[in-house]
């Protein structure tokens, strides 16, 4: 682990525990962990802060995973299929990160979820749809290849805002009320980022005893974070949505500006 101050470790603490809230509720937790890490660790590398960060989300991913799964209508196999083909996707979008230039997707990207923003506000009743039910093979295909494909290429591709944008297309895919599309999201996520651990880890670029302190913090926000959506219902996770997809857009232009 890094020389690092008390000061400095506690915070990267509380902004493990605030990424697992968000994350658990609506995707999106890279938002607030990755920059608290850079802010805080700017002597190390960014491959291991990549890696550390991948090995405390998935810890909190899992732990929300089955909060989730204790109370929501979850098809876990389908959350598996889709899953794997997410995890294929990241590693085929990793292996052509190198000639893609962020600078030309970030704006491509703002504009997306500018349209999702739009699209959530004028359309009230996204999301709030009862989940249950048989799900079509057509749908479920769909939902493989797109979701899990398409997000996961993405994912290995660019990467902000995967957890958000797994939500998004899994209401609108598989018709899923916004608390059963987190669920399965997160079950997403756990496949994906179990995938970019492993990488992580053969490359020896995860700071192992930090990441292990960050997890736990990061899995009691996660387990909060799932517990509050199955309490408060689809209405709470559309306007965490809501914040969590302009605070996005907020931090692309940014970076577009400073590039």
């Amino acid at each position: 682990m890094p020389d690092i101050s008390v000061t400095t470790l506690l915070l990267l603490c509380l902004a493990a525990a605030g990424a697992g809230w968000i994350d658990a509720v609506v995707g999106g937790g890279g938002l607030l962990l990755l920059p608290a890490m850079l802010l805080g660790l700017p002597h190390v590398p960014a491959a291991h802060i990549l890696g550390t960060n991948k090995a405390v989300a998935i810890v909190g991913t899992s732990g929300a995973a089955v909060t989730y799964l204790r109370k929501a209508p979850v098809d876990v196999r389908t959350a598996v299929r889709i899953g794997g083909a997410a995890l294929a996707g990241s590693m085929t979008g990793a292996f052509f990160a190198a000639g893609i230039s962020s600078d030309v997707l970030r704006p491509v990207i703002m504009v997306v979820l500018l349209g999702v923003a739009a699209f959530v506000m004028l359309r009230p009743a996204f999301g709030r749809a009862e989940a249950g039910g048989p799900v079509g093979r057509g749908r479920t295909v769909t939902a493989i290849v797109l979701v899990g494909g398409g997000i996961g290429f993405y994912d290995g591709l660019f990467g902000p805002g995967t957890g958000t944008f797994l939500v998004l297309a899994l209401t609108a895919v598989l018709h899923l009320d916004l608390v059963t599309a987190s669920a399965t999201a997160k079950i997403v996520n756990v496949c994906t980022n179990a995938g970019a651990l492993a990488m992580f880890a053969y490359q020896g670029t995860v700071m192992w005893q930090l990441a292990g302190l960050m997890a736990v913090f990061n899995l009691a926000g996660g387990m909060f974070g799932a517990r509050m959506a199955l309490r408060k219902g689809s209405e709470f996770v559309r306007g965490v949505l809501l914040v969590v997809v302009f605070s996005l857009v907020a931090k692309l232009a940014f970076d577009q500006w400073t590039a």
